[in-house]
C-alpha cells in the first residue's frame, strides 16, 4: 500500500511538473532524474556503451524492483568486478516484460536500476561511476509471451561506459 501510494504521488508531481503524457513514445527512455527523453537525444546508452562479460545481468520477479537474494549475489560478483577495474565507468539499464503500460514500464525500469545503483553504491562502488536509464518494454531480450520470456525481460543490465 506503501509503495502504491508513494508511486502515485510521484506520478502526479512528474506530470505536474511538466511532464507531458504524449511525450513518452516507444523509442523514449526515462533517464536518472526522470526527465523522459527521446533516444535520437540521449546517446549515452545508445553508442557509448558496451557489454562486458565479466558483468552479469540481475533479474527481478514480476512488478517487482526489491533484489532478490540471487540478485543480490549477482550484484556482489559485479561490484567485485568494478572494484578490481576502477576506471571503468558504468550504465544500468533498467527493463520490463511486455506487460503495462509504457509510461508504467519506464518508470518500473528505472526504480530497477536504482535499486541497483543503491545496492552498487552500498558495496562500494562510487555513485559518480554509475548512470542509469530505463528502456521499460522496448528492449526485450525475448519477445515470446509466456513466463520464461518475460521473466528473462525483468532485469536490469550493468554496461560499461566507452571512454
Amino acid at each position: 500500500m506503501k509503495n502504491i501510494l508513494l508511486f502515485i504521488l510521484l506520478s502526479v508531481f512528474v506530470f505536474a511538473s511538466g511532464c507531458k503524457r504524449q511525450d513518452v513514445k516507444p523509442n523514449s527512455i526515462i533517464t536518472d532524474n526522470t526527465e523522459i527523453v527521446n533516444f535520437t537525444d540521449e546517446p549515452l546508452a545508445r553508442k557509448d556503451s558496451s557489454v562486458d562479460n565479466n558483468l552479469k545481468t540481475i533479474y527481478f520477479a514480476f512488478d517487482k524492483s526489491e533484489l532478490t537474494n540471487e540478485a543480490k549475489e549477482t550484484s556482489q560478483k559485479n561490484v567485485t568486478y568494478l572494484i578490481s577495474n576502477p576506471e571503468l565507468k558504468i550504465i544500468l539499464e533498467g527493463h520490463t516484460d511486455n506487460r503495462g503500460t509504457i509510461e508504467y514500464n519506464l518508470s518500473l525500469g528505472q526504480r530497477r536500476a536504482l535499486k541497483v545503483k543503491e545496492y552498487y553504491v552500498h558495496l562500494g562502488i562510487a555513485a559518480n561511476r554509475i548512470a542509469t536509464i530505463s528502456y521499460g518494454r522496448e528492449k526485450p531480450v525475448d519477445v515470446c509471451n509466456n513466463e520464461v520470456a518475460w521473466a528473462k525481460n525483468r532485469r536490469t543490465e550493468t554496461k560499461t561506459l566507452m571512454r
